[in-house]
This record gives C-alpha cells, structure tokens and sequence, in this order.
C-alpha cells in the first residue's frame, strides 16, 4: 500500500477505510479486538493528559508550538483507535454523535444548565 498524504482523507469514512487497510497490510486483525482497541484508546486517551500535566487552566489555553504538537499527535492516536473500535463494532460514529446530542439536549435543556455544570440529575424539579 502507497503511503497516504492527509488530503486523501477528507471524511470519517475515508478515515475509516485508511486505518482498515493499514490494519490488514500488516495483518492486525487478530489484535483489533474491541477489548484490545479499548485498551488502547484508553491508554492514548491516558497519554494526552500528560502534556497538560501541571499546567494552570490558562497555561493549558496557550500552550508552546511543541506542547501543541503532542496533544495534536495524542488526538490522532485517539481518533484513529476510536474509528477503528467504530469500525470493528459497525457503529457509524457522526450517527452515534448526532444521536447522543440530541439525548443531551433533553437531559441538559437550556434554561436549566445555561451557565452552570451541573449534572442532569442535580437540576432542581420546577
């Protein structure tokens, strides 16, 4: 398989197929299991804590060209692990997206969570 450039990515779907056929031209599939992709979108998702470890909130808001850079490679490992866990599952992830968006509309309506982070569950019953 030719190397890819990220301009022959352009979707989710091209994503998708991109990271299958990387997985297959090295013959993972045997190790992406969704408990192993789990596990390893956990331990990503576990590494991009790290470049903002000891950061204060405004520091973490304007971080150095290097400190951006590991936080944009820790998002792409996330991405793809988790497109990959999609993949496997057969969930459609802008589907999956669009859906848990409208439950958190109904659970978190406007006039009750405007401006504060409460959970659903603390609103005070009108």
């Amino acid at each position: 398989m030719p190397p890819m450039n990220s301009h022959e990515i352009d979707s989710l779907d091209a994503l998708r197929r991109h990271i299958r056929e990387f997985a297959e031209a090295r013959a993972w599939e045997r190790y992406h299991t969704p408990k192993n992709l789990v596990m390893a979108l956990s331990v990503e998702t576990a590494e991009l804590l790290e470049p903002f470890q000891w950061l204060t909130p405004e520091q973490s808001q304007d971080l150095s060209a290097e400190q951006h850079e590991a936080v944009r490679q820790e998002i792409a490992d996330v991405l793809i692990y988790l497109t990959r866990l999609a993949d496997l599952l057969d969930i459609d992830l802008l589907d999956a997206a669009a859906d848990k968006l409208a439950l958190n509309a109904r659970k978190y309506p406007v006039e009750k969570a405007r401006g504060n982070a409460l959970k659903y569950s603390d609103f005070q019953n009108d």
